[in-house]
């Protein structure tokens, strides 16, 4: 297809998208509400078990772990069988995990917390395939994968809010017992979503698991930007584990007024990823998302440095949405280029993908707090700092396409 195409001839309309992928989006925002519903309602969760607060909250350590491990062993699987059909299969785990929680018993809660990290190891990189191939391999593709990982950024922002109201109901045990019955609702939208989807690689059914592998080593570039993702989020994460107490002690902040700086960060990384998505597939050739990528991990470096080092509350707000919206910008970027290098192997690539930043959500917090004890804040940013100058070297090897 050639990049001279107009707008309207290289990627549909954003209503004509969403109104293709709909059940896809909707899946991908209920995969984060069982953890939304976790964190929102921790005291009161810890209370029915009768444990204290730090003891339940560390159970959602076991979901990163579950997510890592699910999503590097089962990459290969991804690229083998019809990405709605394991979209399925994931949510009937997370229905599986949102009644196992439902009950006040730790044990309980330990297998809600790694069931869920599974199911959503599988979850968005099968919903991301499902969508890119919904559009072929042109922009329209990468521009449906990133819409994904857009909707799961609303929920997350507006999720916690949402699922107030109803709790004062029912609780936060019919929280996740409508999480359940939505989940297994979606199966059936899903099924025929994929039925009605002509599927970009049809022969990669019979690449064998270690073949998975070896054919997405094999695609330029392919390594780097999984490094970018790894280095991106923990990074990010890193930096919102210690935001808190970051404003707290810095500027004076209550719970109540740092609330508006976390809907800020959310806010800012919302709309960021939402106008990347759309800016980086207005043509076919990647040279603006590699391009765009390496210049927001630029700024996303000189943010990070602001938010530990700005003199007032304003500067420092400032700087956390740059933040923030830089690392959206990252983050659509890569899910750009590895739809469209990867058509073959797009699930594994994706499914490694996630993996990749769920290893960096932790590694990141572990790294910014283990930077924090030994030189305070400007640690912790120097640690953070390190873990984006990786993404930023790994972005700045990437080469061109050899058929650009």
């Amino acid at each position: 297809m050639s990049n001279n195409l107009t707008v309207d001839q290289t990627l549909p309309s954003e209503r004509r998208i969403v109104a293709a992928l709909w059940p896809t989006l909707l899946a991908s925002a209920a995969g984060l509400l069982p953890f939304t519903i976790f964190s929102t309602f921790l005291v009161s969760i810890a209370e029915s078990v009768g444990e204290g607060n730090a003891a339940v909250g560390a159970l959602r350590g076991l979901g990163g772990i579950g997510a890592v491990l699910a999503g590097v062993a089962l990459a290969p699987l991804l690229s083998r069988f019809a990405p709605g059909r394991v979209a399925s299969v994931a949510l009937v785990l997370l229905a599986l995990a949102t009644v196992v929680g439902s009950f006040a018993w730790l044990p309980a809660l330990a297998a809600f917390c790694l069931i869920t990290g599974v199911s959503n190891a599988l979850l968005y990189p099968a919903l991301s395939t499902a969508a890119a191939d919904r559009f072929g391999s042109g922009p329209a593709a990468s521009r449906a994968a990133t819409l994904v990982m857009t909707s799961q950024t609303l929920a997350s922002t507006l999720g916690a809010p949402l699922l107030v109201i109803p709790t004062s109901w029912w609780g936060w045990r019919g929280d996740l017992i409508a999480v359940a019955v939505l989940a297994l609702a979606l199966v059936p939208l899903l099924l025929r979503f994929d039925r009605n989807t002509q599927h970009a690689a049809p022969d990669t059914a019979r690449i064998g698991y270690l073949a998975a592998f070896r054919t997405l080593a094999k695609v330029p570039g392919a390594r780097a930007l999984l490094l970018v993702a790894f280095g991106r989020a923990g990074a990010l994460m890193g930096h919102l584990a210690f935001l808190a107490p970051l404003y707290s002690e810095r500027f004076g902040l209550q719970p109540s007024q740092f609330a508006f700086v976390w809907g800020l960060s959310g806010g800012a990384f919302f709309l960021g990823h939402l106008a990347a998505g759309r800016l980086l597939n207005l043509e076919e050739a990647d040279a603006r998302a590699r391009r765009v990528m390496v210049l927001c991990l630029i700024s996303a470096l000189g943010a990070l440095v602001g938010v530990y080092l700005a003199p007032n509350l304003p500067l420092a707000l400032l700087a956390t949405a740059l933040l923030s919206a830089s690392h959206a910008v990252v983050a659509a970027a890569v899910v750009t280029l590895l739809v469209r290098r990867c058509s073959t192997v797009r699930g594994t690539a994706l499914s490694l993908n996630s993996a990749g930043m769920s290893l960096g959500l932790f590694l990141g917090a572990a790294v910014a707090g283990a930077g924090m004890g030994v030189a305070g804040y400007p640690g912790a940013a120097t640690a953070l700092g390190a873990l984006t100058l990786l993404a930023l070297l790994a972005a700045l090897s990437l080469r061109p396409e050899p058929t650009e």
